[in-house]
């Protein structure tokens, strides 16, 4: 991971309220955070530049294995297209995985000086609900995230372009869209997170309004 080695790496906490916005997509066999396996995390670390703009800076993503009892539903699984077993997913277990997901966002919250990262998601209470079931399942005491806050793209798509579906919010924004990759933690997350920077640097923000 490239260090936030800039002066303007703490204009961000002060953009919002000490909290470093990190954008997530999981894809899952189900809708039961407790019951239903998490099958692909995907997480996207944004910076800001000299200009108070967000940028898209890093991406991190995993294949998880499902955790033993967990529950695969075949609707979900046709809805994704993920085959959990093969061998080609290279996927890891869900606790090691996680804590590599975690780790480089413990690094950006500490060069950030943010006091905790805040998850950005497209309807994100169900991404943050799998998180924190996971991370609680796998007795992981240092989740960076923020238990029960989190920012809503769909809520923001329309605010900013009169649509709360991911796919139309991102063509109203002038992004491309692909159908194809769509449903892949990872690329629901990228087009997430630059969605979610086109709508935040469309609202000026000065610094001495902090001060």
């Amino acid at each position: 991971m490239t260090a936030t080695n800039n002066s303007y790496s703490k204009n961000l906490a002060k953009r919002f309220r000490s909290y470093l916005p990190v954008v997530v997509d999981v894809e899952t066999a189900g809708f039961n955070a407790k019951k239903d396996a998490l099958l692909e995390v995907a997480v996207v670390i944004l910076r800001m530049d000299e200009e108070g703009l967000l940028h898209c800076a890093e991406t991190y993503a995993a294949n998880i294995e499902p955790f033993p009892g967990a529950n695969l539903d075949e609707a979900a699984l046709k809805f994704t297209g993920i085959n959990p077993y093969n061998p080609f997913r290279m996927a890891q277990e869900e606790g090691e995985a996680l804590r590599e997901l975690f780790s480089p966002i413990r690094k950006e919250v500490k060069e950030t000086k943010c006091t905790r990262a805040i998850l950005v998601g497209h309807n994100p209470t169900f991404d943050l609900s799998f998180i924190n079931a996971a991370a609680e399942r796998n007795g992981i005491k240092r989740n960076p995230f923020h238990q029960f806050s989190s920012f809503d793209t769909a809520t923001l798509g329309g605010l900013a372009y009169g649509q709360t579906v991911l796919s139309k919010a991102c063509e109203a924004a002038g992004m491309p869209w692909n159908e194809e990759k769509a449903h892949s933690a990872k690329y629901d997350t990228e087009q997430t997170a630059e969605l979610f920077c086109r709508i935040v640097n469309q609202w000026s923000f000065f610094e001495s309004r902090s001060q």
